[in-house]
């Protein structure tokens, strides 16, 4: 079985929040369960990175999610320059920790540089339907 589903969002703070409903709802319909809450942790922490240090003025970001074997994927894609470094800053530091909860969560984690802007994908693998 192969799904994918995709939606653009503008560079706004709502858009996190839709951004988590759009992946609640698509595995909903999917009659996916299992890590549903690590997904939308995950596409939270993705979005934010969008809206904050991604998607220039006036841009969107993308979120697509797709499921292929035991492989649920979600990828959030910007066309923002750069990119993003996975840090683990200290207990008191107030921020900076996103990249570093979602790549702990994923099974699979990777950033992928594109033409203009940059991909990143977090894969959840599911067990035994």
């Amino acid at each position: 079985m192969s799904l994918s589903r995709q939606q653009r969002f503008p560079r706004a703070r709502a858009s996190v929040r839709a951004a988590r409903q759009f992946v609640g709802d698509t595995l909903g319909d999917w009659g996916v369960c299992e890590r549903r809450d690590d997904m939308r942790l995950c596409v939270s922490e993705l979005a934010t990175n969008a809206v904050r240090h991604g998607a220039p003025l006036g841009r969107e970001f993308s979120v697509r999610l797709g499921w292929e074997g035991e492989i649920v994927a979600i990828e959030v894609r910007d066309s923002g320059p750069g990119s993003p470094v996975v840090q683990q800053p200290g207990l008191g530091a107030p921020s900076g920790r996103g990249l570093w909860l979602v790549a702990e969560l994923a099974d699979e984690f990777k950033i992928r540089d594109e033409r203009v802007g940059k991909t990143i994908r977090a894969g959840f693998k599911l067990g035994p339907a």
